[in-house]
C-alpha cells in the first residue's frame, strides 16, 4: 500500500534508492554470466518440459511470466539470481580467505599453531585479499554508489568504507612496514558481510519455493467432457469457465471447479496446510492443483488463469517479495549512523594522537583500526537471519504475508476487530438448546423432528439433521410429507417411528400420526396452550436473537373439519442460531491474555451481535453496519488512537480490510476480500490471528536484540579503538578488535536461532484452556 511505502520511506529508504540499489545487484548478476545462462536455460527448458507450466501454471495461474520461472524481472526469479550469485562469491570468497586466515600472524599466536614457510609465503595474505577483495567486496562498492550519489550513506556505505580502509592499509603494508596489517580481517569480512546478503535472498526466495513446487503439480492436460457425453484431452491451458471435466482417482484438478458429480475425498494440503483429505459432493468447490482420492469427479470449472486459487497466492507472494521490512530500513539508518560516527571518530583520533605524539604511522594505524571495526560484521546479519527464521514460521503456520511492514506492525495492534458471520461464526444455522415435556428427552425430540423434516431442504431442517448426526440419532423414514407455507413442516410417522423415537404412547394406530415442526406461525392453530414450560424457553431464546421452532404432535387422525377431536400438543422446542466457532472462543481469551482489546463488526441485528459478543466476552460491539459503512468504524477507532487490524472473509469486509492498519483475511481464494489485506490465513482459522500477533512480537524483540549486540560492539569498541583509555595504558589493538567483531557475530548468530523455539500453538498463555467445547451463539 501506498501508506506503507511512505513509512519506508520516512525510515530513510527510498523507492529510488531501492530501485538504484536494484540496478546494480541486476548488473552484478550480468557479471555471473555462467549462472544467468543457466537460469535462463532452466526456465527455458522448464517452459518447454510444461514443468513450470509456462501456458497455465505461470501464465495463467500466476500472473503471466512473473509467476513463471522468475515473476518476471523484479520477483522470485532475480531474487533466486541474487541468491545464486551471493552463494557462490561467499563460497569462493571463504574458499580463497583459508590461506589467509593461515598464515596470519596474530590467528597464529591466539590460537597456538604455526605453518610452514616457503620463499614466496609472505605473499600468500596479500595476493589471496586481494582476490577477495575484487570478486566478492568490489559488490559492495557497487552497491554503495546509489547511497553516496543520494548523500544517505547505509549499510553498503560503510561496508565498503571498512573493506576499503582495511585493504588500502593492507596493501601499504607490504610496501611500508606497520606494526600490523588487517588482511585476515578484510576477507573475513567481507565473507560474512556476503553470508548475510546470501540468507536475506534465500529467505525471500524460500517464501515462494513451495508455491513454485504447487505450480508443478499443475497437470498439463485435462479430460474435458464434450456435450456428447464423450471425454476428450485438451491442453488445461484451453479450459474454460463453464467447462465440464473429468478428475480420476489419483489425478489433479486442473482448475477451480464445483463438483457436479460423484463423491470423493481430495488432498488440499499443499493450499490450505490440512494434512486430512476433504470430503467432496455436488455443489462443493475443489481447487487447482489439488490431489483427487479413490472416487471420480465431474467438476464444472468456474476459474481459470489469474482467477484460481493458485495464482492469487501467488500474487500474494510476489508482493511480499516486493515489499520492505521497516526493521531492516532501521538497519541501513543505524548503519548510516554509523559511518558518520566513525568519521568523527576518526577525526578525532587523528588530532587527539596527532597532537599527544606527534603524527606518524602509528596514528594512521590508529586511525585505521577505528574506520574498519566501525563495521561491524554483525549488523549485517541482524536482521537478514531473523528474517529468515519469521517467514519459515510464518509459512509453517499457515500464513501468507503479502507485506513484511504488517507482520512487524502487528505487535503494536491493542484491537483486533472481527467480522461476524463465516469468521467468528460457522456462517449457517445449528441447533443450540432443545427444552420437552411430557417426559419426553431432548434426543427423543431430535430424532423424532429429524424424521418429520427429512425431505426438506430448508436450512432449518437441515439443521436439525445434522444436530441428530452428530449425536448419532435414529431416523426413519416419514411419509406423506407436507410442506405448510410460512408455518413449517408436517408428515405421518408411524408406530414404530415414535416408538424408536420413545415417544410411543402404546395407543397409537397402525398407519401412525402427523407430527408438525413449525414456528410460532404453526402454533396459531392449536386449540390448546403451549406448555409453560416451552413458553419460558422461547423468551429466553428470543432474548438471545435465537429461532425456535415447535415439535407438534397432532394425536389420532380426523378430518381437518372435526377440530375437537384433534390432540395438537407441543412436546418439544428446538432453538437454532449461528452457531460460533469452537476456536472463537479460545480466539478471544488468548487475545486478552495478549493485552488486545477485541471488538466485532456485523450488519446482524444488535440483539444477535450483543447475545454472540456477551457470550464470547468481546469488548466493542458494531452491529446493523451497513458494507458501505465498514469503514466507517475501522476509521473511527483509529481516530480514537487505535492501532487496528481487521479480520474479515468476504467481499463486504474489503473496504475495512484496506482502512485498518492491517487487513487479515481469511481464506485464501480470489475474493477482493484476500486483494484488500496484507496478511491472509490461509488455514482459515481465525487462531492464527494470535500467533501472527506472537510471532511479529517474538521476531521483533529478536531484531531489537540483534540490533543492540551489533551496535553494542561499536559502543564499546569504538572509543577503546581511538584510544580513549590510552592514559592508563588499554588501547585496543586491531586484532582485539577484530576478535570482538567475530564475537559479536556469533551472539547474534545464535541469538537469532532461538527464535525458533518460540512457542506459536495456542494455547500457550496463562488462562487459556487447551481445548474448547463447542458452545452456542447467542
Amino acid at each position: 500500500m501506498d501508506e506503507h511505502d511512505h513509512r519506508v520511506d520516512d525510515d530513510g529508504v527510498s523507492a529510488a534508492d531501492r530501485e538504484r540499489s536494484d540496478r546494480v545487484e541486476e548488473s552484478l548478476l550480468e557479471d555471473e554470466a555462467d549462472d544467468a545462462e543457466r537460469a535462463h536455460d532452466e526456465i527455458q527448458d522448464r517452459q518447454e518440459r510444461g514443468e513450470g507450466h509456462a501456458e497455465h501454471g505461470n501464465r495463467d495461474h500466476g500472473g503471466g511470466h512473473d509467476h513463471g520461472g522468475g515473476h518476471g524481472d523484479h520477483g522470485g526469479g532475480m531474487h533466486e539470481g541474487h541468491e545464486t550469485m551471493f552463494r557462490r562469491r561467499f563460497f569462493v570468497s571463504t574458499l580463497l580467505s583459508i590461506p589467509v586466515l593461515l598464515y596470519s600472524e596474530a590467528l597464529q599466536t591466539w590460537l597456538g599453531f604455526s605453518v610452514p614457510a616457503f620463499p614466496g609465503s609472505e605473499w600468500i595474505n596479500p595476493v589471496f585479499a586481494v582476490i577477495v577483495f575484487a570478486y566478492g567486496g568490489v559488490p559492495f562498492l557497487e552497491m554503495a554508489v546509489p547511497e553516496l550519489r543520494d548523500r544517505a550513506p547505509g549499510m553498503m556505505t560503510l561496508i565498503s568504507m571498512a573493506i576499503t580502509v582495511a585493504f588500502g592499509y593492507s596493501l601499504a603494508s607490504v610496501v611500508v612496514p606497520t606494526e600490523a596489517a588487517f588482511f585476515w580481517e578484510l576477507v573475513t569480512l567481507i565473507d560474512i558481510m556476503l553470508l548475510g546478503h546470501w540468507i536475506e535472498m534465500r529467505s525471500v526466495r524460500r517464501a515462494s519455493s513451495a508455491l513454485d513446487e504447487l505450480a508443478k503439480l499443475m497437470p498439463d492436460t485435462a479430460e474435458r467432457i464434450t456435450d456428447d457425453g464423450e471425454t476428450e484431452e485438451v491442453p488445461a491451458s484451453e479450459l474454460e469457465a463453464e467447462d465440464l471435466v473429468l478428475v480420476r482417482p489419483g489425478a489433479s484438478v486442473p482448475a477451480d471447479g464445483v463438483v457436479e458429480e460423484g463423491d470423493s475425498d481430495v488432498n488440499e494440503s499443499m493450499i490450505t496446510g490440512e494434512s486430512m483429505a476433504v470430503a467432496k459432493e455436488p455443489g462443493d468447490e475443489v481447487i487447482g492443483g489439488t490431489i483427487n482420492g479413490d472416487g471420480s469427479l465431474r467438476v464444472r470449472i468456474s476459474a481459470t488463469g489469474e482467477e484460481t486459487t493458485l495464482a492469487g497466492i501467488m500474487r500474494l507472494v510476489e508482493e511480499a517479495q516486493s515489499s520492505e521490512s521497516k526493521t531492516q530500513a532501521l538497519a541501513d539508518r543505524a548503519a548510516g549512523w554509523l559511518f558518520y560516527v566513525a568519521l568523527g571518530a576518526a577525526v578525532v583520533t587523528a588530532v587527539a594522537w596527532t597532537i599527544a605524539t606527534g603524527f606518524d604511522s602509528a596514528v594512521i594505524e590508529r586511525v585505521v583500526t577505528v574506520l574498519v571495526i566501525a563495521c561491524p560484521h554483525a549488523l549485517g546479519l541482524a536482521i537478514p537471519l531473523v528474517v529468515a527464521i519469521n517467514t519459515s514460521l510464518a509459512a509453517r503456520n499457515g500464513m501468507l504475508v503479502r507485506d513484511r511492514i504488517a507482520m512487524e506492525q502487528a505487535r503494536t495492534l491493542d484491537t483486533v476487530v472481527f467480522d461476524k458471520t463465516g469468521t467468528l461464526t460457522e456462517g449457517e444455522q445449528g441447533v443450540v438448546d432443545i427444552a420437552t415435556v411430557d417426559g419426553v428427552s431432548e434426543d427423543e425430540a431430535l430424532a423424532l423432528a429429524a424424521t418429520v423434516e427429512g425431505d426438506s431442504e430448508h436450512m432449518i431442517a437441515r439443521a436439525i439433521r445434522e444436530a441428530a448426526d452428530e449425536r448419532g440419532l435414529e431416523t426413519r423414514p416419514a411419509t406423506d410429507f407436507e410442506a405448510l407455507k410460512g408455518r413449517g413442516v408436517r408428515a405421518t410417522v408411524d408406530g414404530a417411528a415414535l416408538r424408536a423415537a420413545g415417544v410411543s404412547r402404546g395407543d397409537e394406530p397402525r398407519d401412525g400420526e402427523r407430527v408438525s415442526v413449525g414456528g410460532p406461525n404453526l402454533l396459531a392453530e392449536l386449540e390448546g396452550d403451549v406448555p409453560a414450560t416451552l413458553e419460558q424457553f422461547a423468551e429466553r431464546a428470543g432474548e438471545n436473537a435465537q429461532t425456535v421452532v415447535y415439535l407438534v404432535r397432532e394425536g389420532e387422525r380426523s378430518e381437518p373439519s372435526d377440530r375437537a377431536s384433534r390432540e395438537e400438543r407441543p412436546i418439544a422446542a428446538v432453538a437454532l442460531a449461528d452457531v460460533i466457532r469452537p476456536e472463537s472462543y479460545r480466539v478471544v481469551d488468548a487475545l486478552h491474555e495478549l493485552g488486545l482489546e477485541v471488538a466485532m463488526l456485523t450488519g446482524d441485528s444488535e440483539d444477535v451481535a450483543h447475545a454472540v459478543a456477551a457470550d464470547l466476552g468481546i469488548d466493542t460491539v458494531f452491529a446493523e453496519v451497513l458494507p458501505e459503512d465498514k469503514d466507517a468504524k475501522i476509521t473511527e477507532l483509529r481516530e480514537r488512537g487505535k492501532a487496528v487490524a481487521m479480520v474479515g472473509d468476504g467481499v463486504n469486509d474489503a473496504p475495512a480490510l484496506a482502512r485498518a492498519d492491517i487487513g487479515v483475511a481469511i481464506g485464501s481464494g480470489t475474493d477482493v476480500a484476500v486483494q484488500s489485506a496484507e496478511i491472509v490465513l490461509v488455514q482459515n482459522d481465525p487462531m492464527d490471528v494470535v500467533r501472527l500477533v506472537k510471532l511479529s512480537r517474538a521476531s521483533y524483540r529478536k531484531m531489537q536484540q540483534n540490533l543492540v549486540w551489533a551496535a553494542g560492539y561499536n559502543v564499546f569498541a569504538l572509543p577503546l579503538a581511538a584510544g580513549i583509555l590510552a592514559p592508563i595504558g588499554v588501547l585496543l589493538s586491531p586484532a582485539v578488535g577484530a576478535l570482538l567483531m567475530s564475537l559479536s557475530t556469533v551472539i547474534v548468530a545464535i541469538n537469532a536461532q532461538f527464535l525458533r523455539r518460540v512457542d506459536l500453538s495456542v494455547p500457550s498463555l496463562p488462562g487459556v484452556s487447551a481445548s474448547g467445547e463447542p458452545r452456542p451463539a447467542d
